[in-house]
């Protein structure tokens, strides 16, 4: 049994050899320079391409992410990030240097992009949601077999077997399949403030496409939880950001 304690999981170094490759891919060629540029400099090994060679680069080179600029002339967007899907399951950052589009992100989110930067690009936000993409990653690469069995949280029980939530007392509690995913992941990374953007894609292959919202679905997660005294506390608000779950979590095998 594995225990993890909050805040168990400090950031790495930045290093290139804990990132990898990193592919730009847009026809701008001075903002894909500055880009390059940014990265370089901080010992990131980085190219860039124009969305037509993203085939080619996706097949001979071993990519640890793709940053796809949402801002294209002779592609949509969104048809690269597609192509990116159906050939590879490499990490993709949509980034619009542009005015912020809640639309936009929806669409990106749910056409498989990993993170979706909105808004005036800022150099600083890419590089640590990079960062935090990897990270996720290869957490997942490290502990995902173990954790398989469950986990076990301030006397609750998460049975991943049994698909199964069970409260210190004993008792069985209903989840829908996206609670059930939102406290999967919030389980994964105890302590850890998780983006309402990774919290929506841990969720977004279940149930209505009108009942999506991460914000109504840890209310509703809450009220469950709150059901057994001490359970009320354990999800927490980081405003403006997302949520974490305030718990010493043990991982089931």
């Amino acid at each position: 049994m594995y225990r993890f304690p909050m805040h168990a999981f400090p950031e790495p170094a930045c290093r290139a050899t804990s990132v990898g490759r990193i592919l730009v891919v847009d026809e701008d060629e001075r903002g894909r320079d500055r880009i390059l540029s940014y990265l370089r400099d901080r010992r990131w090994t980085s190219i860039g391409s124009g969305p037509r060679d993203v085939a080619h680069q996706l097949h001979s080179r071993q990519l640890s992410l793709v940053a796809l600029s949402a801002r294209l002339r002779s592609r949509n967007a969104l048809d690269v990030l597609r192509e990116i899907r159906s050939r590879s399951n490499v990490p993709v950052i949509l980034y619009d240097d542009g005015a912020a589009d809640s639309v936009s992100t929806i669409v990106g989110l749910e056409l498989g992009a990993d993170d979706v930067l909105s808004g005036a690009l800022n150099l600083a936000e890419l590089m640590a949601r990079t960062r935090a993409v990897l990270r996720r990653q290869e957490l997942g690469r490290v502990i995902g077999a173990p954790l398989r069995g469950g986990y076990r949280f301030s006397g609750w029980e998460m049975r991943h077997a049994e698909r199964a939530l069970v409260a210190p007392d004993g008792t069985a509690v209903d989840l829908t399949k996206s609670e059930y995913s939102l406290l999967a992941a919030l389980l994964e990374a105890p302590g850890r403030s998780l983006s309402r953007v990774h919290l929506m894609r841990a969720t977004r292959a279940h149930d209505d496409i009108f009942d999506r919202s991460v914000d109504v679905q840890v209310l509703r997660l809450r009220k469950k939880l709150a059901r057994v005294p001490g359970g009320e506390g354990l999800i927490k608000t980081e405003r403006g950001f997302g949520y974490r779950l305030e718990a010493e979590v043990e991982a089931l095998f």
